[in-house]
């Protein structure tokens, strides 16, 4: 049995536009449908991408309705099945139009670009019987709110490749009120869904969207390859529960940058796996670059390495990066019973404003998935480079806590300008097991980091292969 997909002509017209339909009539491979569209007039949309596509369609084509009541799960499911079909003829993108797109959660697909206009909201239905449920992770052993599994994410997609998530700063609003509520009143079974998840995948582009209120979680690619997330404006009340910014998981060569976060969690939290779950399945997140990153978050970090950090954590870039009203900048947040590594950590060009500590980490965040993991799994931090910083209205300096009998090595601090806040603690270094030099920092350091000369601590010159990664121009007309 064989099917093909016709193409709609397109008119060459100012007011007139044929569209690529892609439309199949269902339980019937073998007959051809072809539907066009008129438009109001020619508008050609360009966007950047790691690959544009060949083929087009737009979310109504498959029945969707963007009254904002209207469930279109099922118009996603459709659209993105039927479009599967010529990931090798060049790959598909669907245009979600202007309106507000109600939907549980949905599957992507290969060779697959889901454009948003700029006037385009998807909104995450508030009905759980539209999130599948799905096995906890394998590096975290268990679900992060309740022990069992855990909801789909509302964007989803495991084992994929050349996958692109963009608009024109369109919206996705995960409505997490709902969710959020069940946590504080601990009514959940299953661990909240994330906004988008990306697992066991390869070149993933999520760019150029405004991400508001999420159930949990934003941005979380996991076991993936090969991933660029840039131009993100993150959104969530600075009180809601677990709602980091972006969470890359166990991966490896990733860019982060661009991007606006007002968060209730950690703006970046970069992570890889759960005590002896993320040491058995031993996937680290490596080369890794942060830049040009601005976070709001006064109960959290800029950016933290860990908890979650079984796995390993090395070669992490950042730079450039600016936070105000945030509780910390870059933190390392590890405990006995992690194992793991946090190792050749290196960042450059931080600007803070109205901070509770400039640098933190942190040996006894006790946090375990249960009672089995190992008392003797310990971590091992070393090569942590801080340069270059500018902080104002800050409460403490520093407050650096190793672990006892396996301190934190190899931390270099230079080039530091902090300006302590009225409401100043006295003890502005507080340092126990740690090891390391430090250079041009004001106030002065801890007797554990002592001044030695003058020198910038390490930065690296070489370029990551990911930010090798040269964006297309890709195109879509305009046919709304």
């Amino acid at each position: 049995m064989s099917h093909t997909m016709e193409i709609c002509p397109r008119i060459q017209n100012s007011y007139v536009i044929g569209v690529i339909s892609l439309v199949l009539m269902l339980g019937s491979l073998n007959v051809k449908v072809a539907q066009c569209r008129v438009a109001s007039k020619l508008v050609n949309i360009e966007y950047p991408a790691i690959n544009c596509r060949k083929h087009s369609a737009v979310l109504t084509d498959f029945g969707g309705v963007g009254d904002g009541k209207t469930s279109n799960t099922k118009a996603f499911q459709s659209a993105i099945s039927k479009l599967s079909r010529v990931a090798s003829d060049g790959g598909a993108q669907l245009i979600v139009p202007p309106g507000k797109w109600l939907t549980g959660s949905f599957n992507l697909t290969s060779h697959f670009t889901l454009f948003l206009h700029k006037d385009a909201v998807i909104l995450a239905s508030q009905d759980e019987s539209e999130w599948p449920q799905l096995p906890v992770l394998p590096s975290y052993g268990r679900g992060r709110d309740a022990p069992g599994g855990r909801f789909s994410s509302l964007i989803f997609g495991t084992h994929l490749t050349d996958v692109v998530i963009t608009g024109h700063n369109g919206t996705i609003d995960g409505q997490g009120s709902y969710w959020w509520d069940k946590f504080h009143k601990n009514q959940l079974n299953l661990t909240r869904p994330y906004m988008i998840e990306i697992m066991y995948s390869d070149q993933i582009q999520i760019s150029n969207l405004t991400l508001v209120n999420s159930p949990s979680w934003f941005v979380h690619p996991i076991y993936s390859s090969n991933i660029t997330i840039k131009g993100l404006t993150i959104l969530a009340p600075v009180d809601s529960p677990n709602t980091d910014g972006i969470d890359p998981d166990s991966c490896t060569n990733t860019r982060i940058e661009d991007c606006y976060i007002v968060s209730g969690d950690d703006c970046v939290a970069v992570k890889s796996g759960w005590d002896e779950y993320g040491i058995k399945f031993g996937k680290p997140t490596q080369h890794l670059v942060i830049r040009r990153l601005t976070c709001i978050s006064p109960d959290s970090a800029m950016i933290a390495l860990g908890s979650e950090m079984s796995g390993g954590i090395q070669d992490v870039r950042v730079e450039d990066i600016t936070a105000i009203n945030t509780q910390s900048a870059v933190r390392i947040k590890t405990a006995v019973g992690r194992g793991g590594y946090v190792k050749d950590i290196f960042v450059k060009g931080m600007t803070l404003s109205t901070m509770k500590y400039v640098f933190w980490m942190t040996g006894s965040y006790g946090s375990h998935p249960d009672p089995a993991f190992d008392p003797k799994a310990l971590p091992n931090i070393t090569g942590i480079n801080y340069r270059d910083v500018v902080a104002t209205n800050v409460t403490y300096s520093a407050k650096l806590e190793g672990i006892s009998n396996d301190p934190f090595t190899g931390i270099c601090i230079s080039n530091v300008s902090i300006q302590v806040s009225e409401q100043k603690k006295k003890l502005q270094w507080n340092c126990t097991d740690v090891a390391g030099v430090t250079s041009n920092v004001t106030p002065n350091t801890c007797q554990l980091l002592p001044e030695k000369g003058k020198f910038d601590c390490p930065f690296p010159n070489d370029k990551l292969s990911i930010e090798n990664v040269q964006l297309k121009t890709c195109s879509l007309q305009n046919v709304f």
